[in-house]
């Protein structure tokens, strides 16, 4: 069963950027990059840690990839797959987005699972 959470309006999230969220102590984010929206488990598979540098701060310097704030990891924005760092070739946990009436729909039923 999904359980849609509304993210906001898509024109409100840099393109390329992204937007952390919070979810009864599970933390989520969103990223925009080049027309498409991808959603993620705000935990980097090497540690568990949380990946953000900053409040809403989850890509490199050049906006390319997810970095992970603890090791530098990189993740590739649109499947999540780490491509550089301890843990290279793991991937992030992806959620379901959708736009709705521009509205950034997530699928957070998988956070609630865990």
């Amino acid at each position: 069963m999904r359980e849609w959470f509304n993210a906001g309006n898509v024109a409100d999230i840099d393109e390329p950027g992204a937007r952390g969220f919070d979810l009864d102590g599970v933390g989520f984010f969103v990223v925009r990059k080049d027309g498409d929206v991808y959603g993620y488990r705000n935990k980097c598979p090497h540690t568990g840690a949380p990946l953000e540098w900053l409040p809403h701060e989850f890509l490199d310097l050049d906006k390319s990839f997810i970095e992970c704030a603890m090791h530098g990891a990189l993740f590739r924005v649109d499947n999540g797959l780490c491509l550089r760092g301890p843990c290279a070739g793991q991937s992030l946990s992806a959620l379901d987005v959708r736009i709705d009436d521009g509205q950034v729909m997530v699928d957070v039923a998988p956070l609630r699972a865990v």
